[in-house]
């Protein structure tokens, strides 16, 4: 596999052209903006323990957010055992009605 069939052109490499670059003058743009945002719940030594992380761009302002708690292990249980309640429902309506 040496040789190939097809070879290409050597060629010079081009300039930009002057009207097809474009520049932003200003990172203060109302056109770009994101959110992200991160939580965090699990079960450690009987306590429930939280981090929930948060970081926005927005108009030209970047701002970070974090938090971090422990709650009592029922707090756990009741949320493990709302999603689930909350799962099922939506899922049961996709599923067939027994008579």
């Amino acid at each position: 596999m040496a040789t190939y069939p097809a070879k290409p052109k050597k060629r010079a490499p081009q300039k930009p052209r002057k009207a097809e670059v474009a520049t932003v003058e200003s990172a203060q743009s109302p056109f770009f903006s994101f959110r992200y945002s991160s939580t965090e719940v699990s079960a450690v030594d009987g306590r429930t323990r939280v981090k929930s992380r948060q970081a926005r761009f927005e108009d030209g302002k970047l701002t970070s957010e974090a938090f971090e708690g422990e709650l009592h292990r029922s707090a756990y249980d009741q949320m493990v055992a709302q999603a689930q309640r909350h799962f099922w429902r939506s899922l049961s309506l996709f599923l067939p009605f027994r008579d």
